[in-house]
């Protein structure tokens, strides 16, 4: 089941990147406006605020699973390590 959550995270971090990746071009046309520049940074601003404690513990939750995941492939790779010793 954990394998499931850790997969849902990197789902979630590919589909942000994918996001981040297509809207450059309008960054692009947005960095041309000033006045719209400083609208979206108040805007992004206020979101992140209102949402904070939201942000710090799905981060958290995410940097905690990722740990999960490195020790259990690390005792998995020590498995197969010692399996092949024998």
């Amino acid at each position: 089941m954990k394998h499931a959550k850790v997969a849902n995270e990197i789902i979630k971090g590919s589909m942000t990147s994918a996001t981040i990746h297509s809207g450059r071009r309008l960054m692009g046309n947005i960095a041309k406006h000033p006045v719209l520049v400083f609208g979206l940074g108040v805007a992004a601003g206020y979101l992140v605020y209102k949402y904070r404690k939201e942000i710090v513990s799905s981060t958290t939750k995410v940097v905690d699973a990722g740990k999960d995941f490195v020790l259990q492939q690390k005792e998995n790779l020590e498995d197969i390590i010692a399996e092949t010793k024998e």
